[in-house]
């Protein structure tokens, strides 16, 4: 007599092979946190700096304590620096950067991506930029202010050049780093020039775009000590250097670590941005 196989349900699962789910492993830093690395680093940069302080290993003048930075920090909030308080320092200085930054970004993406896109544009602007773009801010500042005078329009257009070549060279290289076969792909679907520009190569070039722009910003930042060169009153970078005049090294402390603070935020806010736009981004 011949065996009779069991067809219920629950056998027919029970005989289906296990699927085993592997996890690949990742490559480099990975989805793995390094914030408290970071934190650790910063604490370990304060102590050291309290400890090299404390044992006159550089002079007072030159090197003061983390706790008397603190202090003087109170000070300027307190009773303002240069004839201006802690606060109006700030808003000029950020006046000036988000002013040259709305500037280098509107005519720094159009340009890159049109150079991306188009030689002619490319062999025409090319040439220019790769010439200023590896000379330092201080370079032109004297022209800046023979043309411009020693208002505030010297001050952000020295910042707009600072920050306006690596937003439009980013646009341009995440334009040329495009895979032809999701451009040919979306043509053999029929996209228009305008649909294809807008729906694959913008999204494309989107994550070089927004790194140019945080390198940008970064740019902007360590110009503005420059830029407050130029006849100002107002601004950290200007609270920085004339604090340098009378070794009021504290003061200096002080405005490097407000700007320190300023760059932090801006570079979180733009990696926020990324996270929101981007959300691929070195996951495929």
């Amino acid at each position: 007599m011949s065996e009779v196989a069991d067809t219920s349900p629950l056998a027919t699962v029970l005989a289906r092979p296990q699927v085993k789910v592997v996890k690949m492993a990742s490559f480099g830093v990975g989805e793995q946190a390094t914030v408290s690395i970071s934190i650790a680093t910063g604490v370990a940069i304060v102590v050291l700096w309290w400890l090299v302080s404390e044992l006159g290993l550089v002079p007072h003048l030159f090197l003061p304590r983390p706790d008397e930075v603190l202090t003087q920090i109170s000070v300027v909030y307190r009773d303002g620096y240069a004839g201006a308080s802690l606060f109006e320092h700030i808003r000029a200085s950020l006046f000036r950067i988000v002013v040259a930054g709305i500037v280098a970004v509107a005519a720094g993406i159009p340009l890159g991506l049109l150079m991306g896109l188009n030689r002619w544009a490319k062999g025409i602007l090319d040439t220019p930029i790769e010439f200023y773009w590896p000379l330092p801010p201080l370079s032109y500042l004297p022209l800046m202010i023979i043309w411009l005078g020693i208002g505030e329009t010297s001050k952000i257009t020295l910042l707009v050049l600072a920050m306006f070549a690596p937003i439009c060279l980013s646009a341009q290289a995440g334009v040329r780093s495009l895979p032809i076969e999701r451009v040919n792909a979306a043509r053999s679907l029929g996209a228009t020039r305008l649909q294809l520009f807008i729906d694959i190569v913008l999204p494309s070039a989107l994550p070089e775009i927004l790194t140019g722009v945080r390198i940008a910003v970064g740019i902007g930042w360590g110009t503005l000590v420059a830029a407050e060169l130029i006849a100002s009153t107002r601004g950290i970078g200007f609270m920085i250097m004339s604090a340098s005049q009378f070794l009021a090294t504290d003061v200096v402390f002080v405005g490097i670590g407000i700007i320190a603070i300023c760059a932090f935020a801006f570079s979180a806010a733009i990696r926020f941005l990324e996270a929101l736009l981007v959300p691929w981004k070195g996951k495929l």
